[in-house]
């Protein structure tokens, strides 16, 4: 063998360890959008809420979904309550969880009001872009996305 064979087998085989590595964090890294839980739904009605997010461009992959929680108080006590997410929507790539304003529990926009009302959601569904809040009465959409610093 030549000198110049060796580099050139060389480069061939660091050539292929790079696409090998690039392929690997490309399928790690796109597995869990494309695998995720978040819940799909043939069955959705159209609504005001719908059509105000289609207009936007969203697709509605699902519509109310009830979360149940169980939590245990001292190892003996249990307690049951449950969450509700009024939509799953995606946009290209990204999906959001919706929440709708309702009448009865308004939302006040301040920092510590909505990261009480909606953080939990982001919190179960850490994969999700942002929560939309959709305010039907003003026709408005406002796209909320926590950053948490640890």
């Amino acid at each position: 063998m030549e000198q110049g064979d060796v580099k050139v087998i060389l480069l061939i085989l660091i050539g292929i360890i790079v696409i090998i590595i690039w392929r690997f964090q490309r399928w790690s890294g796109g597995s869990a959008r494309r695998h995720s839980t978040f819940p799909r739904q043939i069955d959705i009605p159209e609504d005001d809420v719908v059509e105000l997010l289609e207009a936007e461009g969203f697709d509605v992959l699902a519509g109310k979904t009830k979360i149940p929680i169980t939590m245990t108080i001292n190892e003996r006590e249990q307690l049951e309550s449950r969450l509700f997410i009024d939509y799953f929507v995606q946009k290209e790539d990204d999906v959001y969880l919706v929440k709708v304003a309702r009448d009865r529990k308004p939302l006040e926009m301040t920092g510590s009001a909505v990261r009480d009302m909606l953080l939990p959601y982001t919190l179960m569904y850490p994969e999700a872009q942002g929560i939309l809040y959709v305010d039907i009465a003003a026709n408005k959409i406002k796209k909320i996305i926590f950053h948490i610093e640890v």
